[in-house]
C-alpha cells in the first residue's frame, strides 16, 4: 500500500481519537510512525484543539531565533512537552481555524513522508528537510492554487521536466540542473544558468505551435544572454507517459544526489503538482520533438526596447511554427551557457 496512504488515515484516527480528550489545557499526543530518523506524534493543543504533527529531535541544537515558516491555514511553533518527551526539541505543525482539514492533513502526511525517504541522515538534515518541505507547501499555499493543474499548466510542466531530464542525460551535473529550474520559483524565464537562460514552450496543438510569452521581459536578450526557447512538441497517446510518471522518472534518475531529490520534490510541489495527485493526471503524452532556438536580433517578440515607452508591461502569443530558425544541438546551447 501506498504509505502516503497510510500515514493519512493513521493521522486522521489518531486526531479523531484526541477530539474528545481536552478536559484540561494543554497537549494530548499519540506517538505515530515510529521508524524513522525522528520522532513523530500525532497531537491536538486544547482549548483550541487544533491539529497538530510534532517532530521531535533529540541531539541537535536549534538556534534560539531561528525563523519558523507561517502560512494560510498552518503555523508552526517550538514547544514543550513533559514526562518521556521533555528531552526532544520538539516543533509542532498545527492547523490554524481558517485551514482546510483535507489540504492539512496531506501536508503533513507528505512531512512525515519525506522525512522517511532518509532513514540514515542526521539530524540536521532532518530539520532542514522538515522546515524546506514546508516552507514549499507555503509557497503552494500563498500562490492559492488549486488542488490540480489545469490542462495548460500540466502540458507545461512536462515540457520543463522533460528538458530537465535532457539536460541531466546530456551530462549536466544533477545539483546543478535542478536548481537552475526556476519555473516553480516564478523566475521569467523557466531555466537560468549563470547570466543565461532557456525559456521553454510546449504545446499538443497539431498545425502550429502557440506560445504564450508573459512579459516583455522574458525574450529580451538585452537582460539576460545568451538566451534560448525550447519548443517542446508533445502528443496525447495511450502509449506516452504521465506528468506524474514523468515526475516519478526523473525522481528516480535523481536517486545517486539526495539534495537533488529533495530539491525536486520541493520545486514539484511549488509547481502545484501536490504528492499523492497522481489519479488526477491521466493524459499520457509522448514527445515529437524540441527544436532549440537562439533568442536574438531579429526574432519576433516584444521587448521594452522595441515598444513605445509608453507601454509597460504585455503578453502575447507567437507561432513557434512560423519561425524558420533551425534548431540548436542542445549540448552546443549548454557550451554556450558555460555549463559544460
Amino acid at each position: 500500500m501506498n504509505p502516503q496512504i497510510n500515514h493519512h488515515e493513521e493521522l486522521l484516527a489518531t486526531w479523531r481519537a484526541l477530539g474528545g480528550s481536552g478536559e484540561n489545557s494543554g497537549w494530548q499526543i499519540i506517538p505515530i510512525s515510529p521508524n524513522g530518523p525522528c520522532r513523530f506524534l500525532a497531537g491536538r493543543h486544547f482549548p483550541g484543539n487544533e491539529e497538530s504533527l510534532l517532530v521531535g529531535f533529540t541531539s541537535m541544537r536549534i538556534p534560539p531565533a531561528i525563523n519558523l515558516p507561517q502560512g494560510r491555514g498552518f503555523h508552526v511553533g517550538r514547544v514543550s512537552l513533559s514526562g518521556r518527551e521533555a528531552a526532544h526539541s520538539w516543533f509542532a505543525l498545527s492547523r490554524q481555524d481558517s485551514g482546510n482539514l483535507d489540504l492539512f492533513t496531506m501536508m503533513a502526511t507528505d512531512v512525515i513522508t519525506t522525512i522517511q525517504r532518509y532513514p540514515t541522515a542526521d539530524e540536521e538534515r532532518i530539520f532542514n528537510l522538515f522546515l524546506s518541505r514546508i516552507r514549499a507547501w507555503q509557497d503552494f499555499m500563498h500562490e492559492n492554487r488549486d488542488s490540480s493543474l489545469s490542462p495548460e499548466a500540466e502540458v507545461g510542466l512536462y515540457g520543463e521536466l522533460h528538458l530537465l531530464h535532457h539536460l541531466i542525460a546530456a551530462g549536466l551535473p544533477t545539483n546543478t540542473a535542478v536548481d537552475g529550474w526556476q519555473g516553480p520559483l516564478d523566475g521569467i524565464q523557466d531555466f537560468s544558468f549563470g547570466t543565461g537562460a532557456i525559456e521553454v514552450k510546449s504545446t499538443v496543438a497539431a498545425g502550429s505551435f502557440p506560445a504564450r510569452i508573459g512579459s516583455l521581459q522574458q525574450l529580451d536578450d538585452s537582460l539576460t544572454r545568451p538566451l534560448f526557447l525550447a519548443a517542446v512538441r508533445l502528443e496525447l497517446s495511450p502509449c506516452g507517459e504521465t506528468l506524474s510518471g514523468r515526475a516519478a522518472a526523473l525522481h528516480n534518475q535523481l536517486a545517486g544526489d539526495p539534495a537533488a531529490q529533495s530539491m525536486l520534490g520541493d520545486k514539484l510541489l511549488r509547481a502545484g503538482l501536490l504528492p499523492g495527485s497522481e489519479i488526477l493526471y491521466t493524459r499520457k503524452f509522448s514527445h515529437l520533438s524540441t527544436r532549440l532556438l537562439r533568442i536574438t536580433e531579429g526574432f519576433p517578440r516584444l521587448t521594452s526596447g522595441n515598444v513605445s515607452s509608453e507601454i509597460r508591461s504585455a503578453r502575447y502569443e507567437i507561432d513557434l511554427d512560423l519561425i524558420p530558425s533551425l534548431s540548436i544541438d542542445l549540448r552546443h546551447v549548454m557550451t554556450e551557457l558555460g555549463i559544460i
